[in-house]
C-alpha cells in the first residue's frame, strides 16, 4: 500500500510539473503576443505589423527564471548612462540583484531613470539593461533590456524572468536613444532566453 501511495504521489508531482510547464509556455505565448502588439499600437515604434515576422524568441525555459535577492543602494549618486546615439540619460543605481541562472551565480544592478521619475506613469519603474555571451551571435549586439516596477520587490526578493528580455528599439532602427548597458551588467554567461536577433532590414528613422 505504501508503495502504491508513493507511486501515486510521484505521478501527481510529475503531472503538476508538466502542467506548470504547459501553463508557463501558454503564459509566455500570450505575453509575447502582447509584446508584439505594443509595436503595432504605438505610432512612435520602429516596427509595423508586417515586420512582426522578423521578431524571434528563444523557446520559454524556466531555467532562466531567477528569484533574486535584492539589496537597495542607499544615497545613490546620479550618473549619466551613455546611449548608442552618443548622448546620455541620467540614472541612479537603485538596487543590486543576486541569484542563480541556469545553475550559475550572477549579480546585476537595477537602475532608475531620473527623467521618468517625474512622470506619474513611470515614476516607479526600474530598468535592467544587460549584455551576455549570446550578443552579436544569437541576440542583438548592443544587449537587451528588462523592466520592473518597485512594488514587484517583495520581502527583499524579485522574480527576474529572462524569458522576457527584449531588444531596444536600436535593434530595429536608427534614431533612438538606447542606453548602453553598464559594464557592471555584462554577464560572462549565455542567457539563451528572451528575444533573439531581429532578422529584418534596419530602418532609418526620420527625426
Amino acid at each position: 500500500m505504501k508503495k502504491i501511495l508513493l507511486v501515486f504521489a510521484l505521478l501527481i508531482a510529475l503531472c503538476s510539473d508538466t502542467l506548470f510547464a504547459q501553463d508557463y509556455k501558454e503564459y509566455m505565448k500570450l505575453y509575447r503576443e502582447g509584446y508584439k502588439s505594443s509595436f503595432t499600437t504605438n505610432p512612435t515604434a520602429p516596427l509595423k505589423a508586417e515586420d512582426m515576422i522578423n521578431i524571434h524568441f528563444y523557446e520559454p525555459d524556466e531555467k532562466y527564471v531567477m528569484q533574486a535577492n535584492i539589496e537597495l543602494i542607499i544615497n545613490s549618486t546620479p550618473f549619466k548612462m551613455p546611449t548608442y546615439d552618443g548622448s546620455s540619460k541620467e540614472f541612479i543605481r537603485y538596487a543590486t540583484a543576486t541569484g542563480k541562472v541556469n545553475g550559475k551565480n550572477i549579480k546585476l544592478t537595477l537602475y532608475k531613470n531620473l527623467e521618468l521619475s517625474n512622470n506619474p506613469t513611470y515614476k516607479d519603474y526600474l530598468f535592467l539593461p544587460f549584455t551576455d555571451l549570446t550578443n552579436d551571435k544569437e541576440t542583438y549586439g548592443g544587449g537587451r533590456y528588462m523592466d520592473f516596477r518597485i512594488q514587484e520587490i517583495e520581502n527583499g526578493k524579485l522574480i527576474i524572468d529572462f524569458n522576457k528580455a527584449y531588444n531596444p528599439y536600436c535593434a530595429y532602427s536608427t534614431g533612438y536613444r538606447c542606453p548602453v548597458p553598464p559594464e557592471e551588467n555584462n554577464l560572462n554567461i549565455k542567457i539563451s532566453a528572451g528575444e533573439r536577433k531581429y532578422t529584418g532590414a534596419i530602418k532609418n528613422r526620420i527625426l
